[in-house]
């Protein structure tokens, strides 16, 4: 079905129209996953919610803007993906899946999310990157088992003191936001193993080397002057990355991460719970 006619039909509301876009899933897979990214839906077919045992829903690249109450029923889901949608709030009915381990709301159009996202204390995969947020909101560093946290590409300045009680947490993903300074909090983590603040506006960076769970930070395109101190055997991507003298010369070549927490593979590929 070509995703210009999934579009036309995705404006009719019917129940035939919709099990078209679904293309006859009936019944709940054996493997407990259901991916129903791409297929320009703008509302969840109700049916879906039917399947109580489902473990995995993945619903990127669609046209969302909210959710219906009957999510609810999915109290054995563990891996949500939103990302990719016209989210301008994140709806309530998620923040009851408290069986949730991941969940993905990149690329919508958030400014905040809901203090009851606190409830979500099995999260361990939290990503909120390219939304609208100028703060990181204070309710994530209440999700006390979170490993993982991607926020690039949003408009933050500062981070919360408070998320250094995130001692699960060993990757932050920063990138793309505003940040003038290396943020503080961050240097009373040393549990942290992965660092990301490529493209901010960072002008100095402090010594890193009393970090001794640290194995990668990326610093690159900042306006700093100077490279972090790491400890030995901790990698540097940036300029002066080889403790040269001078800025080494780049090839331009894509620098290869080579971690577990790397950024998104595309939805069908997206990482399991541990």
């Amino acid at each position: 079905m070509g995703n210009s006619l999934k579009a036309i039909v995705a404006f009719v509301p019917s129940d035939e129209c919709q099990k078209y876009l679904l293309e006859d899933l009936e019944e709940m897979p054996v493997d407990k996953m259901v991916d129903l990214s791409g297929r320009q839906l703008r509302r969840l077919p109700l049916h879906i919610c039917s399947f109580r045992e489902l473990v995995k829903l993945y619903l990127s690249d669609n046209n969302l803007n909210h959710l219906p109450p009957e999510l609810e029923q999915l109290q054995n889901l563990q891996i949500l993906a939103l990302d990719f949608n016209n989210f301008k709030a994140l709806p309530l009915v998620v923040c009851t899946l408290k069986q949730l381990c991941i969940l993905y709301l990149g690329n919508n159009k958030l400014c905040s999310l809901p203090l009851e996202l606190r409830l979500l204390q099995n999260l361990k995969t939290l990503w909120i990157e390219s939304n609208c947020l100028q703060c990181l909101p204070e309710v994530v560093c209440e999700l006390s088992l979170l490993k993982t946290l991607h926020a690039g590409s949003n408009a933050l300045r500062t981070l919360p003191s408070r998320l250094r009680c995130l001692q699960e947490l060993r990757t932050i993903w920063l990138s793309g936001n505003l940040l003038s300074e290396f943020p503080p909090v961050l240097l009373d983590m040393p549990f942290l193993e992965v660092i990301d603040v490529d493209r901010n506006s960072i002008r100095f960076f402090p010594s890193l080397v009393h970090l001794p769970g640290l194995k990668l930070v990326i610093y690159d395109h900042n306006p700093c002057r100077n490279a972090p101190k790491v400890a030995k055997g901790v990698r540097r991507v940036g300029r002066w990355s080889e403790e040269t003298p001078e800025p080494r010369k780049r090839s331009g070549a894509v620098i290869e991460i080579t971690l577990d927490e790397k950024p998104s593979p595309p939805p069908a590929a997206k990482p399991e719970p541990e």
